[in-house]
């Protein structure tokens, strides 16, 4: 026994870990973004609760009830509670597994099997209990490579949450700006469609009254009907904006109607968005964190293939009792004991192992370029996002200006025609490029907005550390 304890001693102080130790990829973003135009951005940190900036309590409100109720997010953080629960019981290979067993047999032998005998002594019934302990002793690191991987890979699956809490945020508050655009189609269009009312009425006045003609009115009859055959699709697409959103906040379709109901303008953007820098950017996108923790686990899977090219040792115990009697199963002499070393030793299968050996470094090579794919298109996206918004800033000035003398090209043409000093068509046209360019403006407020939720959504905005989120900061390879 002495020889045994000792032996197993000198195993666990030889103990080390075969394969390759992780390091993480260097960081290879550039000093700042190309299309950084100031003073519309600004190299300080973003802010990841961005909603909070347009001042908006139901907004602010539809995202927390996101956050909370998203059905989309409930399968994802299932699944990293999967991936935690995976995690302790890898944990738990660290330690001796003890396991209780009891029986109660009988047995009667042939008389080929005991000659001689008679039948009552080739009879007899043998009860047992004892406790087994098996404990794999880690000496090339196997479970040590094996609470690794399944570590990053746990911590990959958080990064996966969080990278999905981006995605409903930023959806919930784009569907919200698109509703809040699409309201104000609406109303400009009404507002176009009283216009040409009262024109159309302004003509048949005079046509009663012998100074009009009925070419006149039947134009402004068709273009009033033509602004009015919109509204229906416009209400349309705020009734399927309306249910996208209740969906998004894990509601049934019909439920925010009432609440969203009532048109409220678009929120005003800020004069200058906060950006950060590329390399702080590599570091705060969550599906950039998942990439790169699932080249640790990666990693840790070639040392757990690696470790099938040496011995397993195992020590496995029993303390137990047995006897013929059940009154005699507990008594000093029904007493056993066992205590062995076992050696597992696949070295013989060296071309199976070092197969896996090759298709989990493999899997490292994959995982490597996927890491430096990610990183490359969280750059894409965040220059894209920029240049976009930049521009369409530049074009919602523009229809500014437009959108304003066309309103008054539109007044204009009206009190001339009134005085009698232009023809009807003026008036049709001056009121056709009044409601295109209030339309278009329209559009340009609400692809502003989009556009600003889109850059956000580069930037990782919508992920905010908080009670329930994973905290992905800190990444460690101790155990």
């Amino acid at each position: 026994m002495r020889k045994l304890f000792m032996l197993v001693g000198t195993l666990l102080l030889s103990a080390c870990a075969v394969g390759p130790d992780y390091r993480q990829p260097a960081d290879t973003a550039p000093a700042g973004y190309l299309r950084a135009d100031a003073p519309l951005f600004s190299s300080s940190t973003p802010d990841p609760e961005f909603w909070r900036r347009f001042d908006d309590p139901l907004l602010t409100r539809l995202v927390e009830d996101a956050l909370a109720a998203n059905n989309t997010l409930h399968v994802a953080l299932a699944r990293y509670e999967r991936a935690q629960a995976l995690l302790r019981g890898s944990k738990a290979d660290r330690l001796p597994t003890v396991t209780g067993s009891a029986e109660a047999g009988y047995q009667q032998l042939s008389a080929d099997q005991a000659p001689g005998i008679s039948r009552r002594d080739r009879e007899g019934e043998t009860y047992a209990a004892g406790v087994n302990v098996l404990w794999e002793l880690d000496l090339f690191g196997r479970v040590r490579r094996s609470i690794r991987a399944q570590q990053a890979e746990a911590m990959a699956v958080g990064a996966d949450l969080a990278a999905l809490q981006v995605v409903v945020v930023a959806d919930l508050v784009a569907g919200y700006f698109e509703l809040r655009g699409l309201q104000e189609q609406l109303r400009v269009a009404r507002a176009n469609a009283a216009i040409q009312a009262d024109s159309l009425a302004l003509v048949e006045r005079r046509l009663a009254a012998g100074r009009g003609t009925t070419l006149d009115a039947a134009r402004a009859r068709a273009q009033l009907e033509a602004t009015l055959s919109r509204l229906p699709i416009l209400e349309g697409e705020i009734a399927a904006t309306t249910h996208r959103l209740s969906v998004l906040t894990g509601r049934e379709p019909g439920a925010l109607a009432v609440e969203l109901e009532a048109a409220r303008p678009l929120p005003a953007l800020p004069a200058t968005v906060a950006t950060g820098l590329p390399a702080e950017l590599l570091r705060r996108r969550p599906d950039i964190v998942a990439a790169e923790r699932r080249i640790a686990a990666a990693t840790a899977r070639v040392g757990i293939a690696t470790a099938d090219l040496y011995p397993r040792f195992a020590l496995t115990g029993l303390l137990g009792t047995q006897a013929a009697d059940p009154g005699d199963l507990f008594g000093r002499n029904s007493e056993t004991r066992l205590l062995a070393l076992g050696v597992d030793w696949t070295f013989l299968q060296v071309g199976q192992v070092r197969a896996r050996i090759a298709a989990a470094e493999a899997d490292v090579d994959a995982s490597l370029a996927q890491y430096r794919q990610t990183v490359l298109r969280a750059l894409e996206e965040t220059e894209t996002a920029m240049v976009r918004y930049a521009r369409a800033q530049r074009e919602h000035a523009h229809l500014q200006d437009a959108a304003a003398a066309a309103a008054e090209a539109s007044r204009l043409a009206r009190r001339r025609y009134e005085l009698g000093r232009a023809d009807f068509l003026q008036v049709l046209d001056a009121e056709r490029a009044q409601l295109e360019l209030q339309d278009r403006l329209a559009v340009s407020q609400t692809r502003s907005a989009t556009l600003l939720v889109a850059l956000y959504k580069a930037l990782a905005g919508g992920w905010p550390e908080r009670a329930g989120t994973p905290h992905l900061a800190g990444r460690t390879e101790s155990l």
